[in-house]
């Protein structure tokens, strides 16, 4: 297989044929050691976070399959860490749509003058162009627009996607006492198909038991 991407948290190689393999690593994103889906640098190291993020990640792309949402999973090994997906093209060099029930992390560093800790947000998405140099900036559908990377039609398809992937995650989760506080989702064509794409995994989520925010290791622990 060629390697064709090395990202922070998995690497992908074209495995050919329309499939790529993407590789799960221990590494997860945060800043000084602590864990937060937020950042878009790598902040710490969990050895094992790798298999643990594609144990849930594997889980979800089932539980989507069957609950008629278009993704690209097609399989995964557990023990190495790697699952096969259908290649799809992304929307310009990469979006994140941010489905936020409650207010936490960076919505609430920029916003905390006009709302409060943990208030409710009925799964407001917001979207960000992947870009490290210029730290993944927020970007509206209208600029999605006039940038020619996603055309309105396609953006509320993704909106769309979004809310209900995330209420479909949130249930899952309330089965095991856990509450999602937000989540981010990426999504690319397949032909004219708007597919979710890459991992579903605590290193996405931000998730809540009993008041305290539980570490990533601990998600898939309590859910499967």
């Amino acid at each position: 297989m060629k390697l064709i991407y090395q990202g922070k948290t998995k690497d992908v190689y074209d495995k050919g044929e329309g499939i790529l393999t993407l590789k799960l690593k221990d590494d997860a994103t945060g800043k000084d050691g602590v864990f937060d889906p937020g950042e878009n640098t790598v902040g710490l190291s969990i050895d094992g976070l790798g298999r643990e993020s594609l144990r849930l990640t594997a889980h979800y792309f089932e539980l989507l399959t069957k609950a008629g949402v278009p993704n690209h999973y097609v399989s995964s090994d557990i023990e190495e860490a790697t699952m096969d997906v259908r290649a799809a093209t992304t929307f310009g060099k990469g979006l994140e749509f941010i489905c936020r029930v409650y207010a936490d992390g960076s919505f609430l560093r920029r916003y905390g003058e006009y709302i409060n800790d943990n208030e409710y947000l009925n799964y407001f998405v917001e979207t960000t162009l992947k870009d490290d140099a210029r730290q993944d900036p927020p970007i509206t559908k209208d600029a999605l627009d006039i940038l020619d990377i996603m055309p309105p039609h396609e953006y509320e398809t993704c909106k769309f996607l979004s809310r209900k992937i995330a209420m479909l995650i949130s249930d899952d989760l309330k089965k095991h006492g856990l509450e999602l506080h937000d989540i981010k989702f990426e999504f690319a064509k397949c032909g004219n198909e708007i597919l979710l794409i890459d991992e579903i995994s605590a290193g996405c989520m931000r998730v809540y038991k009993d008041g305290k925010i539980v570490p990533p290791m601990d998600i898939g622990k309590l859910v499967l």
